[in-house]
C-alpha cells in the first residue's frame, strides 16, 4: 500500500507514504515510511521516517493537536 499526497507551498513537491514490512530484515517490525521530495519523486523522497506501527496511533493523535 502507497499513496502520494501534494507538499503545500511547492510546485513540484509531493508526500509519499507506504507501509513497509521487515524495513530492517527478517523479523523486524512494519514500519509506517513518510518521505518528502520537494522535486516530486515519491520514490526517492530527499527526507524520510519511518514510524513503527506500535507508534502510529500515538503519533497521529499528536498530530491532530498541533
Amino acid at each position: 500500500m502507497s499513496s502520494t499526497i501534494a507538499l503545500s507551498g511547492t510546485k513540484k513537491g509531493v508526500i509519499s507514504i507506504s507501509k513497509i514490512e521487515e524495513p530492517y530484515g527478517e523479523g523486524s517490525a512494519t514500519v509506517a515510511s513518510i518521505g518528502i521530495s520537494l522535486a516530486g519523486n515519491a520514490e526517492s523522497p530527499e527526507w524520510k521516517v519511518h514510524i513503527p506501527l506500535d507508534n502510529l496511533e500515538e503519533v497521529i493523535k499528536e498530530l491532530q493537536s498541533l
